[in-house]
């Protein structure tokens, strides 16, 4: 989001105050924080962890709640011991009716303890702040689902629905193991449902810590890694020639750099600028609302596109990350290779793209290739009154006034294995956070608590609203 636009929006954020929930305030919080404790306590890297320990302690947790075991499975994928997968069921009223699937992954990024000021395997509460590796990425969702059919099964509740629970891992390393899509392959009539909800966006909270707007996922774009290759007979240092493999790939990435994709809108999109234009400053609501004419007006553009943000959901972007050459020190390079990351606009394919890549490098000796298979892609789900009603209720009843967003998912999660499968999965969480706090994937990861106790009430009542019941 632009400073000019937070700004505007503090005024909005400062009109909330949050009622105190007697829900809050029950002997049911405490227990909420040890299955939360628990998960974050428990190491799920990929180098050193086990989400195959984490799986089973959320088993042993569902079945203590009374869950029949038939309807618990801790699915351990053949060669991958440590990248167990929980999936479970509470089965509902009506057989004929479509589940829904609550989707969150235990895997965690790597964190090492000499860079953190506190462990990242111990909860800390401190500040105001849950602070560790996962309190929010994704232990957070993952700790609140569990807590969701706990609750459900100890006070009697009967939901219409069955809702299902999926705690997968490998979200973070999906080129390495990805369990959403094994389930997918192997377990597909485990995951069935009407849609499954999962991580994907968030609440934003102004800088004076107010909500500005309440985020709501539906699609994401496509995840693409290509390879750059670049090959020459090298030679003796001292007798350079101008065939330098080097110098061609370094040229071929300016020029990707300089390269900038169609611009493109689909329905997220434009619903998200629409509204957020309601939200913003009179100048900057102005471009917002110009951006959606046809076409586009182009001053207007330039300054949209100028925030990185706005940048990354209105087109395909594709950037350099990394880089290998040569052989030694003293010889001509005879490989040089690059990795270019490619988030590709939904609806455009992977092999479209690499075709655009090699119309742009105009070099045929620069090699350009997958560096993995191309995933399947699916139109993103749509957003319809079935989905986006309650979220905007329920928002509207926790957080009078704070509207709700549509959103394009710029960066990628197991959603994208889900939705071409036949699983419209859609994210949503109601955590409200300051994004440059939460620090994700970084150092000293963090959640204000109160947003993580009013994001469980917000999901409690999320999936009993969708799932029916009494």
């Amino acid at each position: 989001m632009t400073r000019s636009l937070m700004t505007g929006l503090v005024l909005l954020g400062c009109l909330w105050r949050a009622p105190v929930l007697a829900d809050e305030l029950d002997a049911s919080r405490a227990d909420f924080r040890a299955i939360y404790k628990q998960l974050v306590e428990i190491n799920t890297t990929l180098s050193s962890g086990s989400c195959t320990e984490a799986a089973n302690a959320m088993a042993h947790r569902l079945r203590t709640a009374g869950i029949a075991s038939q309807n618990i499975q801790v699915i351990v994928p053949p060669g991958w011991p440590q990248q167990g997968n929980l999936i479970a069921a509470l089965p509902g009223l009506d057989p004929d009716a479509k589940a829904v699937l609550l989707l969150a992954h235990l895997d965690v990024v790597e964190a090492n303890r000499e860079d953190w000021e506190r462990d990242p395997f111990t909860l800390v509460e401190e500040d105001g702040y849950f602070y560790g590796r996962g309190t929010m990425d994704d232990k957070a969702m993952a700790a609140i689902f569990v807590d969701i059919l706990v609750r459900m099964k100890t006070s009697g509740y009967r939901p219409e629905r069955t809702v299902k629970l999926a705690l997968t891992c490998g979200e973070e390393t999906p080129n390495t193991f990805n369990g959403a899509h094994y389930l997918v392959e192997h377990h597909r009539d485990l995951l069935d449902a009407g849609f499954a909800l999962n991580e994907g966006t968030m609440g934003i909270l102004s800088p004076e810590g107010t909500p500005v707007y309440n985020g709501v996922q539906a699609g994401e774009k496509t995840y693409q890694d290509f390879r750059l290759e670049v090959r020459n007979p090298g030679g003796h240092s001292s007798r350079p020639v101008k065939d330098n493999a080097i110098y061609r790939l370094a040229t071929a990435l300016r020029r990707i750099a300089d390269h900038e994709f169609v611009v493109e809108f689909n329905d997220t999109t434009r619903a998200y600028f629409q509204r957020l234009a309601g939200m913003a400053p009179q100048e900057q609501a102005a471009d917002l609302l110009a951006i959606l004419q046809e076409p586009p007006a182009p001053e207007a553009l330039a300054r949209v596109l100028a925030d990185p943000s706005f940048n990354a959901i209105l087109r395909t972007t594709c950037v350099a990350t990394q880089l290998s050459a040569g052989h030694a020190p003293n010889a001509l390079p005879q490989r040089a290779t690059a990795n270019v990351n490619c988030r590709i606009f939904p609806g455009r394919e992977q092999a479209a793209i690499r075709r655009e890549l090699e119309q742009v490098i105009g070099d045929p000796d620069v090699v350009v290739s997958f560096a993995d298979p191309p995933e399947t892609t699916s139109p993103p789900p749509a957003l319809t009154a079935e989905i986006l009603g309650p979220i905007e209720q329920i928002s509207g009843e926790m957080w009078p006034g704070v509207p709700v967003l549509p959103h394009l998912q710029a960066g990628g999660t197991d959603g994208r294995f889900l939705t071409p499968a036949g699983i419209p999965t859609y994210g949503v969480n109601g955590l409200f956070v300051q994004p440059e706090r939460v620090r994700a994937h970084g150092l000293n990861e963090g959640i204000p608590v109160e947003s993580l106790y009013r994001g469980r009430e917000f999901l409690d009542r999320l999936v009993k609203r969708y799932v029916g019941g009494e």
